[in-house]
């Protein structure tokens, strides 16, 4: 004879076992009614890259201070600031490696680079005839010839930790400089000047030597001394 303890537990087994296949039934559907509102069984499309081209870089020689026009096969963006950022970062990168003729500094060297449409708005005037109008100075008036020119003005923002571990030196800052101005010369004919920038800011120069404060034209830099 089965004693009322051993009813008990039973029943307590019965109802546990009960209690188990309804919250077991309740997480599946629970699942299924989540596969269904949020899977989707589109294929995810794979990043889009851009195929390779041929790309001029303004390459430095620290041997005998020259800048050579070298041809290579690169993948850039086509958004034109995005390129120009490209183009500087990896000019500066291949500086970096191994065997470089022209050795710089590892780590990431640009932190932007803006183009401006020329020229160059002027602030209004307040009196006459062109109260409230943008107005130009004259040549006479203005000798910056960013009121006054066409094309764009590439602003390279550097990186201040790139820029302070630059070697020191006119010759190996100029030919830092003159390769990135060619270099963006060379791929992207709208930028018609360069301004430098490192972290945002104006500097005197880049590490001791050349004059980052100015503005430089954006020419063949190819065989050049200076830019």
């Amino acid at each position: 004879m089965i004693s009322r303890y051993q009813r008990i537990l039973f029943w307590i087994l019965v109802g546990g076992s009960v209690f188990m296949a309804g919250y077991l039934i309740y997480l599946h559907q629970r699942v299924r009614s989540t596969a269904g509102t949020e899977g989707d069984d589109t294929p995810i499309a794979a990043p889009a890259s851009s195929q390779a081209e041929s790309i001029t870089f303004a390459l430095a020689h620290d041997a005998d201070g020259t800048i050579t026009n070298t041809e290579l096969s690169v993948a850039l963006p086509g958004e034109s600031a995005v390129r120009a950022r490209a183009l500087v970062e990896r000019l500066l990168s291949d500086d970096a490696l191994p065997r470089s003729e022209h050795p710089l500094p590892g780590g990431i060297a640009v932190e932007d680079v803006y183009l401006v449409n020329l020229p160059l708005t002027a602030p209004q005037r307040t009196g006459g005839e062109s109260l409230g109008v943008p107005q130009l100075p004259t040549k006479a008036e203005d000798a910056d010839p960013m009121t006054h020119a066409s094309g764009q003005l590439a602003v390279v923002n550097l990186r201040g930790s790139w820029a302070d571990a630059h070697p020191s030196g006119i010759e190996t800052e100029t030919l830092t400089v003159l390769s990135i101005i060619g270099t963006l010369h060379a791929n992207l004919p709208s930028i018609s000047y360069v301004r430098f920038l490192v972290d945002g800011q104006q500097r005197a120069t880049l590490a001791g030597h050349i004059d980052l404060a100015r503005t430089y034209r954006s020419v063949d830099t190819a065989n050049a001394t200076h830019p």
